[in-house]
């Protein structure tokens, strides 16, 4: 949709919702985000300015997985009346009159994600206590009945389901003599898959680009919650703490964060009860994403989908396969 006739439209349902027929939607620019589109927009109600965030499913997909953006409604609206900051959901449905798919609105916060210069404006003590927010509210995330608070998202469908369903990109994967530990780590995988691990509601990409804070290094948000679901909650630990560990990792990162043993450590101590092993989760976590990264790759290399990213990321694809072996087997 051109941004003109989305101004359009959003001009007609703010004037509708807002209960102002002279509401003017003032400004309308694209947003960041790979699995949807999103928008930021400015509207002027009765003398007042106030921006707000857009997201749809991209036009013409089934609107199922990362392209239900309803799951991620479901999933917003479950953290209501808990600790974990969040941008609230205002609007929100799959009526098509208003942008022929379904959408949801929330208030724009003024903060951003720890990725590209951004780690840079904050001192080691700041960063430290932006780690303990995040690590508060995972625990707090984990802590809430997602099958009574977000029936939405559905059940879990089982370790060996979470673990097979990457067979398929490993085997389009780029430069797969990288991956070469995969058979071995797969088969670790089930068979040494938790039976006792605590089922909840998973943010499913919990790690520094999906959590937004202010200037002044306060959490205002977890954000992006395209894979969120109900499933082994220790998933989302294991995966920033293993964003957060160097061991991991071949290529360079920048975020400057607290190492993933501090991270594990404020985790249980947020938490409370007793979390569980998280080193076949870290595994699980690092055997994803270089199977990720190898898809990711090959997309790039065969001209369908940009992004040079990858090819910085691809030496950590072996090390991202030795760290998951030392968890396993360590």
């Amino acid at each position: 949709m051109e941004l003109d006739e989305l101004q359009g439209r959003l001009t007609r349902f703010m004037r509708a919702h807002l209960d102002d027929p002279r509401a003017e939607v003032t400004s309308v620019e694209r947003g960041p985000g790979h699995a949807g589109f999103s928008y930021f927009f400015d509207v002027n109600s009765e003398g007042l300015l106030t921006s707000y965030f857009l997201r749809m499913p991209p036009p013409g997909t089934k609107h199922e997985g990362t392209a239900d953006v309803l799951r991620q409604v479901a999933a917003v609206k479950a953290l209501k009346d808990t600790p974990v900051p969040h941008a609230p959901i205002l609007w929100s449905g799959d009526d098509e009159q208003w942008f022929s798919d379904p959408y949801f609105i929330q208030p724009r916060l003024d903060g951003d994600t720890l990725k590209d210069g951004y780690p840079l404006l904050f001192n080691d003590a700041q960063k430290h206590w932006m780690a303990k927010q995040a690590m508060t509210a995972l625990a707090e995330i984990h802590k809430i009945d997602g099958k009574a608070k977000a029936p939405y998202l559905g059940d879990f469908w089982g370790y060996e389901f979470d673990i097979t369903r990457w067979d398929r990109f490993y085997e389009r994967a780029a430069d797969q003599e990288l991956l070469a530990l995969q058979p071995r780590i797969r088969q670790l995988l089930l068979e040494k898959a938790p039976q006792d691990a605590r089922i909840g509601l998973a943010h499913g990409d919990f790690q520094w680009t999906n959590l937004l804070y202010s200037r002044d290094a306060k959490l205002l948000a977890v954000i992006d919650w395209e894979l969120c679901g109900i499933g082994p909650t220790l998933n989302d630990l294991g995966w920033i703490c293993v964003f957060s560990d160097p061991s991991a990792w071949a290529h360079q990162q920048s975020a400057g964060m607290p190492h993933g043993d501090q991270l594990e450590e404020w985790y249980r101590e947020f938490y409370g009860a007793d979390a569980g092993d998280v080193r076949w989760f870290k595994a699980l976590a690092v055997y994803k994403f270089a199977i990720i990264t190898g898809f990711n790759l090959m997309l790039h290399r065969r001209g369908k989908r940009h992004d040079p990213h990858w090819e910085d990321i691809k030496p950590s694809m072996r090390s991202n396969m030795e760290y998951a072996l030392r968890m396993l087997t360590g």
